[in-house]
This record gives structure tokens, sequence and C-alpha cells, in this order.
């Protein structure tokens, strides 16, 4: 074998072993990292959403057979967590209209078009909370004000806490939720394509928040 070639057999072993090396390590800090659902365990203060891990997707009824999930891809927004946990809390979150993802290129140009969600003079969907009312020790609803192309209606989410610790990664505070949410699409005035497409809305939600430096 040319010398060129043993180097470059040598480089590629010493490249496996340090990815299978990494590999091994970091399942383990997984592992082994837990979550409080302690709200008095949280540190007060503002706390944004970590874009890379929240997921803002909702499914809808097509023709009777199946119920078709679509998905924000880009969104903004924060929590504002105050003592008292989530009874004295707030949320806000924007959204990107223009980038909802139905995994059909042509679907999404209509979705977005006038006729729908007209992305280019409502560029963004938002929710604010209003009120939040406890159900458990981690669960609630929390109800707030959406506002989708120019309408804003009341809507309520069915919420659990998952929990709060510094992520293993970041070691930064960060906190995790899950959300559950019906409304009509007929009350924002998108009655189109009904009834082939229903009017009943399932929103899911999987939020990050991450806690906001000090100064920010």
């Amino acid at each position: 074998m040319k010398p060129s070639s043993v180097r470059t057999a040598w480089v590629r072993a010493l490249l496996g072993a340090t990815l299978l090396g990494a590999v091994a390590c970091t399942p383990i800090q997984v592992l082994t990292h837990s979550v409080s659902q302690n709200e008095a365990r949280v540190p007060p203060g503002r706390y944004d959403i970590d874009q890379d891990h929240t997921s803002i997707t909702f499914d809808i009824d097509h023709l009777k057979y199946t119920r078709f999930t679509m998905r924000f891809d880009r969104k903004q927004g924060e929590l504002d967590w105050n003592d008292g946990g989530l009874d004295r809390s707030t949320a806000s979150v924007a959204i990107d209209a223009a980038s909802i993802d139905t995994n059909v290129p042509l679907l999404d140009k209509m979705v977005k078009s006038d006729s729908m969600l007209d992305v280019a003079r409502y560029p963004q969907i938002r929710f604010a909370s209003t009120r939040f009312e406890r159900t458990g020790e981690a669960h609630g609803t929390l109800s707030g004000d959406l506002t989708i192309r120019g309408v804003t209606q009341p809507v309520t989410l069915d919420v659990t806490f998952n929990g709060f610790a510094p992520d293993p990664l970041t070691k930064k505070d960060t906190l995790g939720f899950s959300a559950d949410g019906h409304f009509s699409r007929a009350k924002f005035g998108l009655s189109t394509w009904y009834p082939a497409v229903g009017d009943d809305i399932h929103v899911r939600i999987q939020a990050e928040f991450v806690k906001t430096p000090a100064g920010a």
C-alpha cells in the first residue's frame, strides 16, 4: 500500500473512533438527565422559544378519509415566567404564515394565496395568552387571543408543563411544554374548500423555552 493510502486510512480510522466516542458518550448524558415539574424551582424571568426544538402542527379533515397534517416551520415567542408558576405567567407567539409546509408544494402556494391565509397582507399568525386555569399539578387550560388573517378570536389549549432543568448540552435553563387544542377556521373567515376540507382545526404544540440572558 502506498504511503498516501496508509495515511488516508489512518485518518479515516481516527475520525471514525472520534465519532464513535462522541456517539457513545452523548446518550449517557441524555439518559441520566431529569427534569422537574416543581414550578417553584423555575427561576423567574423571560424565556424565548427554542426554534430548533419546537414544533407547531395541525390537522384537518380531508374528504372524510384522513386528518391531513401540516406544520409551520418558523416561529418566535416568549414566556414571562413569574413567581407563582403557570397561574401567574404569560406567553406570546408569532408564527411566520409563509412558513407553512403541507409537504405538497402546489398546496403550499394555494394556502398562502389570498384565497386562504393571504400571507402577503397578513404575514404573521399571533397568539397571546390571557388566562390559565389549573386542572392538575402540571396541567391546565390556557386561554388566549389567536389572530389569523387580521381576525382575532379566543381559543383554549390544554397545556402540560413537562418540566424544567438546565439543558445538559447547552447548560441553559430550559422549560418544556405540550399543548393541544381545537378551533373553527370559519370564525377566522377561512371557509375555502369547505366541506371537502373540514372546519375543525386540531393544533398540537411541543415547545421548549430557553432562559434569556440577563440584559438581553
